[in-house]
């Protein structure tokens, strides 16, 4: 959690990609473990929890981001793109719109890249210059 505070949109970064990594190696576990005659069709509960684990991370980050942001427009694409994140990582554990799995990727890089750019170019070095409203 301290690393967090001190670094917020590079764990961010960082955990985004790690979720489009662990979205797009789901697939291969399923495939890996059809031949497994112990647990056919059936993803550790582990596996399954990261995505929730993921949010969480990205959340405390996201919050501690939109507090050091100098542009009013980053903390509402990143509180934004969370969201929708969110939504679409509910709304397919809980399978109730079928939405491509296309759109939980472009929001997780969308959200990895916002973190990079307010990385890289709206970083207060005071209070005076972060806008808190």
């Amino acid at each position: 959690m301290k690393l967090t505070l001190k670094k917020p949109d590079t764990i961010g970064a960082l955990t985004s990609a790690l979720c489009v990594a662990h979205c797009l190696l789901t697939p291969f576990l399923f495939i890996a473990q059809t031949g497994s005659l112990h647990s056919i069709n059936s993803v550790p509960g582990w596996w399954r929890s990261l995505d929730y684990f993921f949010l969480i991370i990205s959340f405390f980050s996201i919050y501690q981001s939109t507090s050091t942001t100098s542009k009013q427009i980053i903390k509402y694409l990143l509180w934004f793109n969370w969201s929708l994140l969110s939504f679409l990582i509910i709304n397919e554990k809980l399978e109730m719109l079928p939405l491509p799995e296309l759109f939980t990727y472009v929001t997780a890089i969308a959200l990895s890249g916002i973190h990079i750019y307010n990385l890289k170019y709206c970083q207060c070095k005071n209070s005076k210059c972060c806008s808190h409203g």
